[in-house]
């Protein structure tokens, strides 16, 4: 501000409450006062003929530094050249105040100061649409506030209001309820009676709240029973108590910046949150109390702030909500898409950075036991979702094993997820989903794959389906082999190689005697060639399997561990390979 009157422009202070707008202009003076600087203020504890009369010294350009609250946003407020905009407190201001504000901003350079960003405005500085700066230095001497989630106990009260009195400090009871807010005082009254007890609230006119608010500066009064008006920007450094009723109502921001209010000394400082029966809260209220509880640091605004962005959601950064979860496009893939429509509009190559989704029904989770820290699960789980080929999986797999150990199943199942992944990426497929005992695999219009040669695929493999549109489909589990007839025989391709006989049970061949078993009958015709083997077939013909088991003995496994002989992961990724041998990958 200093530097912009100093340059022969002007400033304007733009505070959310006709308190805070004094308090800045009581400061304002201060500072600039051994400087030639004509300050002066707008806000409904000025008459009329007095706000008239400032506004026309402001358009002349005799006003240098104007305080106000939102009457500074009027088409009637003229600056000759206003060069800064300082917006304190931003998260009290709505979209409609914030859009003149950015008319503003094209002529005049803004800055907004806040202990707690609202969702929407965090967010929209960690996308990049505006730059963001972080105080984490706090005053010297400053010590953190001790804070307490207590249920509303009496005597709790008083010992805490007794407390403060005793070492000459004042005390905020916040209780948001006008209508009941003179039984609270009176209520106080009795538990302490030595206290001097006063009001305050929104709905008083302006010169008695102003009285209220002065007298309790000037330590006139030892409680200040309150609504949320007090919540922003009072500066009383013997208030060094806070008590917040019905605390669960309150938002974590809202709570943040009431629990500022006091601790804005050297002495140490304690925010009391009264609740009711721990049942009756919500899982939010209980949230936000145990965040609150547990960033009582100082300088944590900011992790304050980013939880709040977690709870309530970024909102609508095209439109109006400042809050709520997004459910269609954010900013930040708006604006992925458009450079996207740019490039390929310039004729540029476009990094194809899909991805495909494989949902297989499996828990993927790294045990804790294995990798306790969350930071470095967390950090595991993106290098293994972010890898784009065998080998960056194959490293990572190393590299885990030699800074943890012995790779447990949940690792081993990441890994062989991120392998179908890379494969399915080749293809162009879009998604796998398990559907029942179906797994479902969706392609891309872009896709690699040839259709007739899928076609043909289809027909040789009778667990798989082509359904439209264009959806194949694969059933899970290995087809059962259909029963003989009676009297019929099994195709020879199809039967498991007899287990060899003990060498007890093998008679020895006697001289000039056949070498045939007579109790085996010989066979003239040719076998058929079983050109559609079935998966025990096929498995059971190479060796795979072990004669002698039972097919459920040696499918149990499969049905447990995906990653198994037969499991899901083995299927899946055999029909990834056929596809890519049909598309010449």
């Amino acid at each position: 501000a200093f530097k912009t009157v100093m340059d022969g422009k002007q400033v304007a202070f733009l505070a959310p409450t006709t308190v805070l707008a004094s308090q800045h202009l009581k400061t304002l003076r201060e500072r600039f006062s051994g400087f030639p600087v004509a300050i002066d203020m707008v806000s409904r504890f000025r008459s009329k003929a007095e706000q008239t009369a400032t506004l026309a010294a402001l358009a002349d350009g005799k006003v240098d530094i104007i305080v106000g609250t939102h009457r500074l946003l009027s088409k009637d407020v003229i600056f000759r050249d206003l060069g800064l905009l300082v917006v304190d407190e931003e998260q009290r201001f709505g979209v409609t105040h914030k859009e003149k504000i950015k008319q503003m901003r094209k002529k005049v350079d803004v800055l907004t100061m806040t202990a707690t960003p609202i969702p929407r405005t965090l967010n929209m500085s960690l996308v990049g649409i505006r730059d963001m700066s972080v105080i984490e230095t706090p005053p010297r001497d400053r010590m953190a506030i001790q804070t307490q989630v207590v249920k509303f106990d009496q005597p709790v009260i008083a010992r805490a209001i007794r407390t403060e009195l005793e070492r000459g400090g004042q005390v905020y009871f916040v209780h948001n309820r006008v209508e009941s807010i003179f039984s609270i005082a009176s209520l106080i009254t009795r538990l302490v009676p030595e206290a001097k007890v006063t009001v305050g609230h929104g709905q008083m006119d302006d010169d008695s709240l102003e009285k209220v608010m002065l007298d309790f500066v000037a330590k006139k009064y030892d409680v200040l029973v309150s609504t949320t008006i007090i919540e922003n920007g009072l500066d009383i450094p013997n208030a060094n108590t806070m008590i917040v009723n019905r605390a669960d109502r309150y938002g974590l921001a809202q709570l943040y910046q009431l629990r500022g209010r006091v601790g804005r000394s050297d002495r140490r400082a304690y925010a009391y949150l009264l609740i009711p029966p721990e049942e009756t809260l919500s899982s939010v209220a209980r949230k936000r109390l145990s965040a609150i509880r547990e960033f009582s640091d100082l300088g944590s605004g900011f992790r304050i702030a980013a939880l709040d962005l977690e709870i309530r959601g970024a909102g609508n950064l095209l439109g109006g909500e400042q809050s709520g979860h997004i459910d269609a496009v954010g900013f930040d893939m708006y604006m992925k898409l458009l450079e996207e429509a740019v490039r390929e509009l310039k004729g540029e190559e476009i990094d194809d950075d899909r991805r495909a989704t494989i949902n297989l029904s499996i828990d993927l989770k790294i045990d804790e036991s294995y990798i306790p820290d969350m930071n470095q699960r967390l950090a595991i789980y993106r290098r293994m979702a972010s890898a784009r080929d065998q080998e960056t999986l194959d490293r990572l797999l190393d590299e885990v094993r030699d800074r943890y150990g012995t790779t447990p199943a949940s690792v081993l199942n990441l890994a062989e997820y991120g392998r179908l992944r890379v494969k399915a990426d080749r293809l162009g497929i879009e998604s796998v989903e398990r559907e029942g005992s179906a797994l479902v695999v969706k392609f891309r219009s872009d896709s690699r794959v040839d259709p007739p040669q899928v076609m043909k695929l289809v027909h040789a493999r009778p667990e798989l389906k082509l359904v439209p549109p264009g959806i194949l489909r694969l059933e899970a589990k290995p087809p059962v082999p259909a029963k003989p007839t009676p009297g019929s025989h099994p195709p020879v391709a199809a039967r498991p190689p007899a287990p060899p006989q003990r060498p007890s049970q093998v008679p020895a061949p006697q001289p000039g005697a056949s070498n045939v078993n007579p109790g085996l009958v010989r066979r003239t015709a040719k076998p058929v060639e079983d050109t559609s083997a079935s998966w025990w077939t096929s498995r059971a013909t190479a060796g795979v399997v072990t004669p002698g088991f039972s097919r459920d003995v040696i499918l149990k496994p499969a049905a447990i561990d995906p990653r198994a002989p037969g499991g899901l992961f083995e299927r899946l990724s055999a029909l990834f390979d056929d596809l890519g041998r049909t598309a010449g990958l």
